[in-house]
């Protein structure tokens, strides 16, 4: 049987799609509107702000979350947080932020609240039938687009691990993004298993609700304190991006200095040099291996009955176990093929991070893993996917020139086998930033007589 109804699709002419109302789905959605494209940007959900709004049934938010990069870092670049905010802000914050951004630009006119895309094909003229499915009411709707730009984020399919035992543990075992209060840990003997953010911050959760907490880590981790020299750390690191790049590593080596010394001193610290490797940002994390509240092990061999038995010999029998493992980037709307996957390997590869490589108004916004505030990356993918939407049909020369800077901007370092789904999307926010400006530039710029 039919999904949608057999009439023909309704032509939307030149507007764009935008696929998702989170945080990259809005500054998409404004972005093209102020480079004059009419846009429809579609929600599965009822409510804007994605995994920001907890009234979202997809959030993935636990309680007590707060940003983990400050809020001069964090903040998209025409619409400055509030100066009298704290220099972390919290989910709530987060999203009246969002909420604001919201209905400053009219944003909201243009959204589709409860309509979910089943699917996208490419169609002629380098345009999309775009499958639209009503969370209630009638068949789904088929309607053609002149481009469609994906802003669905990565933090809600679940990257959940395999250990020999685990489909047989008698215990409770949850992901991440189940665990919505910190409730369920009281009392409990609770294992935390995850080295990244969510696993320090949900560790912290358990340090002081938790009868006792556990916390498996493959390996060594650096912490990045909140501050550094009486400033947001990430603020006083991205101060240093003008200074020569030998000076800078100098500087930034003598500011990680002392939180250094002091993860080592835990025996929590990677061999190699902190500024080399992602840090896990909570200023928390130390003071609960130090009293105790927190103890660290090292990765889980397997699953036994009740018990959980470690690498190192040791076991354990918790009440619950909590997969802090991240999340797995999957795009369901659209064939792997047309964003560089295929069947065997769906993950998207992009060209710069962003463009479909096999056609040119398919993009996708805010699939990269930064280390800082991802809005303001979005903000410069967006405009320069808005810029080049508008450049491509008007000025073929211009376009031309831009496809190949996009191409020459594309190069990805060697992937690590068997790395987390995060550090696959990882991107040095400084190169990233200055490859988006030369892309930018390649769209400003007269072509030569």
């Amino acid at each position: 049987m039919q999904e949608y109804s057999s009439q023909a699709a309704y032509d939307r002419g030149e507007a764009v799609c935008v696929i998702g109302a989170g945080a990259s789905g809005l500054i998409a959605v404004k972005n093209l509107r102020e480079n004059g494209f009419e846009v429809d940007c579609y929600e599965r959900d009822t409510v804007l702000g994605g995994l920001w709004n907890p009234q979202n049934q997809h959030s993935p938010l636990y309680a007590n979350t707060h940003l983990v990069t400050s809020r001069s870092q964090t903040e998209i670049p025409d619409f400055p947080m509030p100066d009298d905010w704290p220099d972390y802000p919290s989910a709530a914050q987060m999203l009246a932020y969002l909420t604001s951004y919201a209905k400053h630009f009219g944003l909201s006119e243009h959204i589709w609240y409860g309509s979910e895309i089943s699917q996208i094909q490419p169609v002629e003229g380098s345009r999309f039938e775009v499958v639209v499915k009503p969370a209630a009411g009638s068949a789904a709707r088929r309607l053609r687009y002149g481009a469609v730009i994906i802003a669905t984020g990565h933090h809600w399919n679940p990257n959940l691990p395999t250990y020999p035992g685990l489909d047989r543990f008698r215990g409770t075992v949850v992901h991440s993004s189940q665990l919505k209060d910190a409730s369920k840990l009281r009392g409990k003997q609770v294992l935390v298993i995850g080295g990244g953010n969510s696993g320090a911050d949900i560790a912290c959760e358990a340090a002081v609700n938790a009868s006792a907490c556990v916390h498996s880590v493959r390996g060594g981790t650096w912490h990045l304190p909140k501050y550094l020299g009486g400033e947001p750390a990430d603020y006083a690191l991205a101060r240093l991006t003008a200074r020569p790049k030998f000076l800078r590593r100098f500087l930034t080596d003598r500011l990680l200095k002392g939180p250094d010394r002091l993860a080592a001193r835990m025996g929590v610290a990677p061999a190699e040099s902190g500024s080399d490797k992602e840090p896990v940002r909570n200023g928390r994390y130390l003071e609960h291996v130090g009293d105790g509240s927190i103890e660290r092990r090292g990765e889980v061999a397997r699953f036994d009955d009740y018990d959980v038995a470690f690498a190192d010999g040791s076991e354990l029998r918790p009440d619950l176990v909590v997969l802090a493992t991240g999340y797995q980037p999957k795009i369901t709307c659209c064939p792997p093929k047309l964003l560089g996957g295929s069947d065997d390997s769906p993950e998207p590869k992009l060209l710069a991070r962003m463009f479909s490589p096999r056609l040119e108004t398919l993009a996708v916004a805010g699939l990269v893993e930064p280390g800082v505030g991802v809005l303001p990356i979005v903000h410069w993918q967006t405009h320069a996917i808005a810029h080049w939407l508008q450049v491509r049909k008007g000025d073929p020369e211009r376009a031309a020139n831009f496809r190949r800077q996009v191409v020459n901007e594309s190069v990805e370092p060697e992937e690590e086998p068997g790395s987390a789904p995060r550090r696959r999307l990882a991107v040095d926010p400084e190169e990233y930033l200055a490859s988006l400006g030369r892309i930018i530039d390649t769209l400003e710029q007269e072509p030569a007589k």
